[in-house]
């Protein structure tokens, strides 16, 4: 199954926040992240991230462990786009037949990947701490989303482990019929492709008994709803946003007074 652990013990000060400040969090570190197109911006908004990890009560092991795919997934972002650059000006560092690797698309590759990671990895930090009931109840009291949206966005976020599940499932059902790929890579593409097609089957069949099921117990109706589970927006959670708009602030000031800040519009 997925690991839905908290990233947090439950006290820790990231974990007491309110969801609708950690969105606004989220929000502000992807706007300063994907609003620069330089190396700097997004390496400095990274590393203070990863500075306040021990400050916030995060288990960096377990959140190590959570990202390991989207590390791989930076790495190779950062290898495709090094290699298939339109820029190649520069110094060149090597060259082999077609390729041809210069400063300028190393810089572009790293630029890509370091964004990448600025953006998931608070992103990651942001829902491994939060709970999704109260995700769903700061969705309809703070940012005053309609009911129908955030209890489905609940349900759908209670049915992620059973993805891992059906996979699986799926997997040794198709193993126990014979159907493998022995090795040749071109079979086990077909393989993954037909497997994912039919968890996405299963998905939107799963999707669609439980929002008839929601509808039948009146979610669709348009009867206001009172609050079970009051979310408050407190002192710490306003102290949080503006630690992170400091740090913001701090980082583009930095790339900016270094000459190596480059706006996305230039």
């Amino acid at each position: 199954m997925l690991d839905l652990r908290p990233s947090a013990p439950p006290g820790s000060f990231i974990a007491g926040r309110n969801p609708a400040a950690k969105l606004v969090v989220a929000a502000m570190i992807s706007l300063t992240v994907l609003t620069s197109v330089d190396w700097l911006t997004p390496g400095l908004m990274l590393a203070m991230c990863l500075a306040l990890l021990p400050l916030c009560g995060v288990d960096a092991r377990l959140l190590l462990r959570r990202v390991r795919y989207l590390l791989l997934a930076a790495g190779s972002v950062a290898v495709v786009s090094t290699l298939f650059a339109a820029d190649k000006t520069g110094t060149v560092w090597w060259e082999f037949g077609p390729i041809l690797i210069t400063s300028s698309a190393a810089e572009t590759g790293v630029s890509l990947a370091l964004r990448v990671l600025a953006v998931a990895i608070p992103g990651v930090l942001i829902f491994t701490t939060t709970d999704p009931t109260e995700l769903a109840d700061s969705l309809v009291q703070q940012w005053r989303m309609p009911a129908r949206f955030a209890i489905g966005a609940l349900a759908a976020l209670r049915l992620l482990p059973m993805l891992t599940v059906e996979w699986r499932m799926l997997a040794m059902a198709r193993r126990a019929r014979g159907l493998d790929s022995g090795g040749n890579p071109i079979a086990a593409v077909k393989l993954f492709a037909s497997t994912m097609f039919g968890l996405l089957v299963s998905a939107i069949r799963r999707a669609t008994r439980l929002a008839t099921a929601m509808d039948a117990r009146g979610f669709d109706s348009q009867v206001p709803r009172t609050v079970a589970r009051p979310q408050r927006v407190r002192r710490a959670d306003w102290v949080m946003v503006l630690i992170v708009l400091v740090v913001c602030g701090a980082v583009l000031a930095v790339s900016i007074g270094s000459g190596v800040h480059r706006p996305l519009w230039e």
